[in-house]
C-alpha cells in the first residue's frame, strides 16, 4: 500500500449496503498512515500534505512519536491554517475534527493557558478542554490509570509515546515561589534504563525559568554498583544564573509514602544538573 492508495481508501463512498465490505480497506488504510507517519517530526512537511482524514488517522494512534503531546496540538494549528485560510471553515473543522484528536490532559500547563486565547478555538470549546485536562492532572494515579484504560475514554487520556514524559506539578507563590514535580516510571521502564538508557520529562517552570528531570542509570562512585539516578536540570542556557533548594524524595509502590532521599542547595546555570 501506498500513501496515495490508502487516502484513496479512506475517501470511498460508503452506502449502508457497502459498508462492511468497505470497511477492511479504510481500517487497513488507517493503520498504513499510522504506522508510516508515527515519527510525526521526521514526516512533518510531508503530513503538512496530507488531506483531513488521513490526518485523522495519524493521529487516532497511540504509538505516534513526538515530544510531547503540545507538538500535536502546535501542528495542529499550523496544519488547519495551511488548509483553511477561512477563519469560520477553520473553526469549524478543529471543533469537530481536530481538537478531539488532541490529548489536553498530557499538555503542560503552560501551552493550556496559551489554548484559552487562541482565537481560532471556539472559547467555550477550550475552556471546557483545559478544565478536563487540570482535573485529570490533579486526580490520584489509580483513576487516571482507569481513565487511560477504559475504552470509552482511552482516547482522551491514554499516553502516546512521548519523547519528553509529563509531569504532575503543583506550584505555590507564597511565601516564596516553588512548586512540586512528580514524575511516574513504571518498575519496567526503570530497568530498561540499564545500561545507558535516559527517561527525559517535560520541562515544567519555577520563577521564569525552564527545568526539567532526567532518569537514567547512575554509577555508585565508591561502590561500582549501578542504581536508579534521578536529576534535575535548568533549561536555558547562557549566562543566566539561578539559586534554588530542592529535595528528591521516591515511593516504590503508589499507595506507598514518599521518603526523601537527596537534599540541598544548588546555583544552576544553563545546561548543569544535579541529582543523586
Amino acid at each position: 500500500m501506498t500513501t496515495e492508495s490508502a487516502l484513496l481508501y479512506l475517501d470511498l463512498p460508503c452506502s449502508i449496503s457497502m459498508a462492511a465490505a468497505v470497511q477492511p480497506l479504510t481500517d487497513a488504510a488507517k493503520d498504513f498512515l499510522a504506522v508510516k507517519y508515527k515519527d510525526l517530526t521526521k514526516f512533518q512537511d510531508e503530513v503538512m500534505n496530507i488531506p483531513l482524514a488521513g490526518i485523522e488517522a495519524i493521529l487516532s494512534s497511540n504509538d505516534l512519536q513526538v515530544a510531547s503531546e503540545d507538538t500535536i496540538y502546535d501542528f495542529l494549528l499550523r496544519w488547519a491554517r495551511a488548509q483553511y485560510p477561512k477563519s469560520e471553515e477553520r473553526r469549524e473543522i478543529l471543533s469537530s475534527r481536530l481538537l478531539p484528536l488532541v490529548r489536553f490532559s498530557h499538555m503542560t500547563c503552560r501551552k493550556l493557558r496559551k489554548v484559552l486565547t487562541c482565537t481560532d478555538i471556539d472559547h467555550e470549546q477550550a475552556t471546557k478542554c483545559v478544565t478536563e485536562a487540570l482535573l485529570y492532572k490533579a486526580d490520584a494515579p489509580h483513576r487516571q490509570r482507569a481513565l487511560a484504560a477504559d475504552t470509552t475514554t482511552c482516547r482522551k487520556f491514554a499516553e502516546r509515546a512521548y519523547k519528553y514524559r509529563p509531569l504532575k506539578v503543583v506550584e505555590f507563590d507564597r511565601p516564596y515561589p516553588q512548586c512540586i514535580a512528580y514524575l511516574d516510571l513504571k518498575r519496567e521502564e526503570c530497568s530498561r534504563l540499564f545500561p545507558a538508557g535516559r527517561i527525559y520529562s517535560q520541562a515544567f517552570h519555577l520563577a521564569g525559568q525552564g527545568f526539567f528531570l532526567s532518569a537514567h542509570c547512575n554509577m555508585e562512585q565508591q561502590s561500582t554498583f549501578y542504581c536508579f539516578g534521578l536529576f534535575l536540570g535548568m533549561q536555558e542556557k547562557g549566562s543566566t544564573s539561578v539559586t534554588v533548594d530542592y529535595e528528591f524524595a521516591a515511593r516504590t509502590r503508589p499507595s506507598g509514602e514518599f521518603v526523601s532521599k537527596y537534599k540541598g542547595n544548588y546555583t544552576f546555570t544553563g545546561g548543569k544538573a544535579v541529582g543523586y
